[in-house]
């Protein structure tokens, strides 16, 4: 069976030396330990004005040291970045530091080592240390790709099949050079049965697969079979029992619409998650120590402004000058969401909420100006601060249009895997306002699922400055 004990994963990855790679590796190993103690020195200079560094010192950077060896290995800060992209190296590289200098910490707390108890020397070369260390690392990149794209470290692969999956491959291996792999060619199931792969050689059937791989030490086999032909992706895996190529196995997901996709085992079964939440672990406390930060720093801010809109609201018609109304947040729970009021009190029929529109009369002056601005929505700085908003991402929609539009718009209610935003991508890119046709819902929808697929931190901060730079002002926003 394919998902047999010894067959369970779906890419077979078997390390495989590499002169280019080790080199990288040595040379990272080396560096990283020249940045603790450099950095380490440069720092106690910083601190105390003197390079005349005591004993105590000396041992922590010691230790720094060798903690240093130690997590690196345990979490392969070493091991090749082919596909892996700078930023999730970076927040990895970051968390390895930590571990580090927590560790050097703790070693001096509990064994209570005298004179070592400087915060600020410990805060430098912390600091130093992270930053050296990400220079570096970007350094070999770029010189890893240097060296790739003039055809040195450059990895051969081939792909089985001729499907669009396969395809999609060779597209994009082709385009990102950087990754330095080559594809020499494709594999058909069986002669005659499959359509050519455009700009490819076909290389036979599967009979031909070892013997070629064996023979031109190919480094990667690249399966783009449906899961239906489990028996031809055994016997590919059974024929290379005794290549050292890694088995790649790419299934046939890319015309789904996924979110978070992945592999991983659970209960030590292989297990591919077709849809997931896209912000858990380390992104979700990343993205909510974003919100905590930035939502603080902001709300001092404009809490000046927040009290002249407060009484421009109070001035402009009578009522509160706050309101909130039920949406649903994360995972799809009600919450409920402050906003300036910008209307004029009126009672809505149960169960029904009146998108507004161009020309509203239920809107009063001042609070039309708040909706074009979407200072209205600055309240919502208090939602993020209670954990039930963020800055970043879908906005959210009142209840009763979650329940209108989920059944006419796929995928709708995946917009709550996160926690709705005060703004978002769909937003910047001028998907504000009314909704008042499935087209406009569904784009909206679309951006807000490639946001969910693609976020990263540096993403949330672009989508805040164009928020700033452009977002403000919308002419469908009524």
């Amino acid at each position: 069976m394919l998902f047999s004990p010894i067959r369970a994963e779906y890419a077979v990855e078997r390390a495989q030396s590499n002169k280019f790679s080790a080199l990288f590796g040595l040379m990272l190993r080396i560096f990283d330990v020249s940045v603790v103690v450099v950095v380490g020195m440069v720092a106690y200079w910083l601190r105390f004005d003197t390079v005349s560094m005591p004993m105590e010192f000396q041992q922590a950077i010691a230790r720094g040291v060798l903690f240093t060896m130690l997590s690196m290995g345990t979490f392969s800060m070493y091991r090749s970045w082919r596909g892996i992209g700078a930023v999730g190296e970076a927040f990895k590289l970051t968390g390895v530091w930590t571990v580090v200098f927590v560790l050097g910490v703790l070693y001096v707390a509990l064994l209570k080592v005298q004179g070592v108890t400087s915060r600020l020397w410990w805060g430098y070369w912390f600091v130093g240390t992270v930053l050296a260390s990400g220079a570096g690392r970007l350094i070999c990149r770029h010189a890893a790709v240097w060296v790739r794209e003039r055809g040195l470290d450059v990895r051969t692969a081939v792909v089985i099949g001729s499907n669009a999956d396969a395809a999609h491959i060779v597209r994009t291996l082709e385009r990102q050079r950087w990754a330095g792999i080559e594809v020499r060619g494709w594999f058909s199931t069986a002669d005659g049965l499959q359509p050519a792969l455009a700009g490819v050689p076909h290389l036979g059937d599967l009979a031909a697969l070892a013997p070629y791989v064996e023979s031109q030490h190919i480094s990667q086999v690249w399966i783009a079979l449906p899961v239906s032909e489990q028996a031809a992706i055994d016997r590919i895996i059974t024929d290379l029992d005794h290549s050292t190529a890694d088995i790649k196995f790419v299934p046939d997901l890319f015309g789904l619409q996924l979110l978070n996709h992945s592999v991983e085992q659970m209960a030590g079964l292989p297990v591919i998650n077709l849809r997931a939440s896209p912000l858990d672990g380390e992104a979700r406390m990343v993205k909510g120590l974003e919100d905590r930060v930035l939502g603080a720093l902001i709300l001092v801010l404009i809490a000046p402004l927040l009290a002249l809109i407060a009484i421009g609201v109070k001035l402009s018609s009578p009522g509160p000058v706050l309101f909130k109304q039920k949406r649903h947040g994360l995972d799809g729970k009600t919450i409920k969401v402050w906003k300036f009021r910008s209307m004029r009190l009126h009672a809505e029929h149960a169960g029904q909420v009146t998108q507004a529109t161009k020309r509203d009369p239920r809107i009063t002056a001042f609070g039309s100006f708040l909706r074009r601005t979407s200072l209205d929505e600055l309240p919502q700085f208090i939602n993020v601060l209670q954990g039930k908003m963020s800055i970043v991402g879908p906005r959210p929609h009142a209840v009763e249009h979650n329940h209108h539009y989920k059944v006419i718009v796929q995928n709708y209610m995946q917009r709550h895997r996160v926690k709705p935003g005060i703004t978002g991508w769909a937003q910047v890119n001028g998907l504000r306002g009314e909704t008042d046709t499935v087209d406009k819902m569904s784009a909206r929808v679309e951006y807000d699922l490639h946001y969910m697929q693609n976020w990263s931190l540096l993403l949330d901060l672009r989508i805040i400055a164009m928020t700033v730079v452009k977002g403000f002002i919308g002419k469908a926003a009524y």
